[in-house]
């Protein structure tokens, strides 16, 4: 029984299917494709769907998920084992295992939870400046064949140019599906990985860059309705090591709401 409504070729590529309690099948969707396999965030709404309807508690909303990737997954049908660890009063937590033939291609834990009665809310954080959408210009065909971006448009407002090598690991702008559709949390952990790596200015030439681990925090339930799709995308890397850089991401509605913050891990190649 297939647990995911909509008619875009985003929802029917997150589509999973009960097979039993507990137990999802999906497909990896080539539209979703990067370099060497599914971009990250795609992976992880995939994952979030069978966690969603495991847990099948709307009032709970995820607040916080993060996947582990082992493995690339290739295109076709792979397996999600969920688990809910936990049900508290407010906090659930749940856990997920993708495998293909056999293999363990994703690990995640989440955490779900409804609005607690708080007296201490605090934003310190200001929606970065961006001239608006309709001010802002497309960017420009990528010297190279990525699956990915005929799914989302986007404007880039934040950095220089991919492989420009520039001083500041920093990128971003407006971004939304290329067909527009409300926001939802699966949305926001593909959006999260959506826009190219923070890494792609400061180089000189294209790399690969697998992602090791991705966490997502979601910031705002209900969401809010967009205008148009739109959110306006800030990602940034600080430091490069060993093979491995970071990537700290922050994600907002046109009218000025953080809706999530990402961090990430990839191996830089």
């Amino acid at each position: 029984m297939s647990v995911t409504g909509g008619t875009t070729t985003f929802d029917r590529a997150t589509a999973v299917e009960r097979l039993a309690e507990g137990r999802y099948r999906a497909r990896m969707d080539r539209a979703f494709w990067v370099v060497r396999g599914p971009n990250g965030g795609y992976v992880a709404a995939v994952i979030l769907r069978a966690l969603s309807d495991h847990l099948a508690e709307p009032h709970r909303p995820p607040r916080s998920l993060t996947v582990h990737y082992p493995r690339a997954p290739r295109e076709g049908e792979v397996t999600i084992e969920t688990r809910i660890e936990r049900r508290g009063r407010s906090l659930a937590t749940g856990s997920a295992r993708m495998t293909q033939d056999g293999e363990v291609v994703a690990l995640a834990l989440a955490a779900f939870s409804p609005a607690w009665n708080s007296q201490h809310d605090f934003v310190h954080r200001s929606m970065p400046t961006a001239p608006p959408p309709d001010a802002t210009a497309p960017l420009p065909p990528f010297p190279t064949d990525i699956p990915i971006r005929e799914q989302f448009e986007l404007r880039p407002v934040f950095g220089e140019l991919p492989f420009s090598r520039a001083e500041r690991a920093l990128v971003g702008g407006w971004i939304r599906c290329a067909e527009p559709r409300p926001l939802d949390p699966a949305l926001l952990a593909t959006l999260s990985d959506a826009w190219y790596p923070a890494t792609f200015p400061v180089l000189s030439r294209p790399a690969t860059l697998p992602t090791v681990d991705l966490t997502i925090h979601f910031r705002a339930h209900p969401l809010p309705a967009t205008t148009d799709g739109w959110v306006l995308a800030r990602f940034e890397s600080t430091v490069a090591r060993d093979g491995f850089v970071e990537e700290d991401g922050e994600l907002w509605t046109l009218e000025g709401t953080l809706v999530a913050q990402s961090r990430q891990l990839a191996l830089l190649i």
